[in-house]
């Protein structure tokens, strides 16, 4: 075996997210764009077409996906799909089956859809279907970057983050099973991507360990669902995440302010608020090869 020392970037944008800078839009939705260098990966695609006109302003060129990949199948992170549909059909598509489900956030007497739009399960079913790959197990994409497949949930204080319905009626719980999210692999530790960890922030990043044991967390971005949880789940999240001890901690989306100020104040300053226009940069070593 030999080892090649010339090291590559894993350049990580957020180009859809609640908050934005430099100028570019928002929306409650998020969107990553992850570069590897081998591949070019979007992860969730925001409520809209907007994805397209911060990738413009961005300069990403969303044509240049091989890779998209649905966190789950709520509608402000499938919704850009059809928008997205319109430049290219040139990559292959991972979700889950349950990405497709009724859904709805039943609060009292308000009822609000959270499914896919229509207009994108419509796309789904004229997308080429040997480039749609529905996850059920975990997957590896490719070298060193994987897809956790289902989580498995053990930690008694986190739940889905809101009243989650699979009826109209508020009778039959949403477990968001098609929740999954994204790693990958460096030398320095593992690089997670999550839509909105409703599994938990701390079962995902557990399940992910299970997967690459002996691994460290470096960095972890995206939404963690956290704007309603109690003050007990709150700190039991900073307590784990000082065990986990990544280098970068990036809430996004539907992490919520006051989540956001417990971790920065728990976890110092490792903890950024993420916003549409921020860049990350990750230096890896390639794996070794005969």
């Amino acid at each position: 075996m030999t080892t090649s020392t010339k090291s590559r970037q894993i350049r990580i944008t957020i180009l859809v997210d609640n908050q934005a800078g430099g100028g570019l839009k928002t929306e409650h939705g998020f969107a990553l764009w992850i570069d590897t260098g081998d591949k070019q990966i979007l992860f969730d695609t925001g409520q809209s077409g907007l994805l397209l006109d911060n990738a413009a302003s961005l300069h990403v060129d969303l044509n240049k996906a091989d890779t998209v990949i649905l966190s789950h199948g709520h509608y402000d992170h499938t919704g850009g799909l059809a928008a997205l549909l319109s430049l290219t059909h040139s990559f292959d598509l991972y979700c889950h089956p349950a990405a497709v489900y009724p859904r709805y956030a039943v609060r009292g007497p308000e009822v609000k859809s959270l499914q896919m739009p229509r207009s994108v399960m419509s796309a789904l079913d004229r997308f080429p279907q040997e480039q749609l790959h529905w996850v059920q197990q975990p997957l590896m994409i490719a070298p060193g970057i994987g897809l956790t497949g289902p989580i498995i949930r053990h930690t008694d204080y986190e739940d889905t983050g809101g009243p989650f319905f699979l009826d109209q009626a508020g009778q039959r719980p949403d477990p968001i099973d098609d929740d999954m999210a994204l790693w990958i692999a460096t030398e320095s530790g593992l690089i997670v991507c999550v839509g909105c960890a409703h599994s938990g922030l701390v079962n995902t990043l557990r399940h992910i360990q299970t997967q690459n044991p002996g691994q460290r967390i470096r960095a972890i971005i995206g939404g963690f669902h956290l704007a309603s949880a109690d003050n007990i789940r709150l700190q039991k999240t900073v307590e784990a995440l000082r065990e986990f001890a990544p280098d970068q901690l990036i809430p996004c989306h539907c992490t919520g302010p006051e989540a956001m100020k417990v971790l920065q104040q728990g976890l110092g300053k490792c903890c950024r608020q993420g916003m549409a226009g921020m860049r990350l940069s990750f230096t890896a070593t390639p794996p070794m090869v005969a």
